[in-house]
């Protein structure tokens, strides 16, 4: 994380920029290290040696999420081959928890901040909308991990998400409009009213645990 002397500077940046504690980027550059095997940058194979992904259904998506330059805060897009420390903190800052002082404000972009990483995570081909189908996949994917709920099951709560966005996005157009697809606006509506700021969380305290979506 740099020299001696500049750690603390460095530390202080990336404590403003992340939200993260120093205790907190400290452990976090330690489970980089782990999973770079002491390189310097990581690529997609490193997440290959995290137990808990390994039976996470939308693990391809999460990997994805890592290297998905838009969550990166890169002007460019696509996909990069590989990332840094800065890079592994910027996405995991996605997913930190709740601060007990933040105001509303507050509260309300770290909301968006965590619905646009989600966002992307449906939006596979970047081109800024999600389908029905698309969104409707993705929800039987996250349900197929509960293993208290059939696969029918999954797939009647999956449909009826999808007839929910349907009603959302389809429902608010005009006579003269054609649907392309869940927009980022359309997206913040249909999470409106649930919990997502404590449903992307990181474990920090379990050095065999990256991250958790449900």
């Amino acid at each position: 994380m740099g020299s001696a002397h500049s750690v603390p500077a460095e530390m202080r940046e990336l404590a403003d920029r992340t939200g993260f504690t120093s205790e907190q980027i400290e452990h976090l550059h330690r489970r980089f290290k782990q999973l770079s095997r002491d390189q310097l940058t990581i690529r997609k194979e490193n997440f290959d040696s995290i137990p808990d992904l390994e039976f996470n259904p939308i693990r391809g998506k999460i990997v994805h999420a890592f290297f998905d330059k838009r969550n990166l805060r890169q002007e460019s897009d696509g996909l990069a081959d590989e990332i840094n420390f800065e890079d592994f903190l910027t996405i995991m800052s996605y997913f930190r928890p709740i601060e007990m002082n933040m105001d509303e404000e507050q509260l309300d972009r770290f909301r968006k901040e965590k619905l646009k990483f989600l966002f992307h995570m449906y939006d596979s081909d970047h081109d800024g909308k999600i389908t029905l189908q698309e969104y409707r996949n993705v929800v039987e994917e996250l349900l197929s991990g509960n293993p208290h709920l059939e696969k029918e099951s999954a797939r009647s709560i999956a449909d009826g998400a999808m007839m929910e966005a349907a009603s959302i996005c389809v429902g608010q157009m005009g006579p003269d409009q054609v649907y392309e697809g869940i927009t980022f606006e359309d997206f913040l509506k249909m999470w409106q009213g649930i919990d997502i700021e404590t449903k992307m969380h990181v474990r920090f305290l379990n050095m065999e645990t990256i991250a958790h979506c449900y």
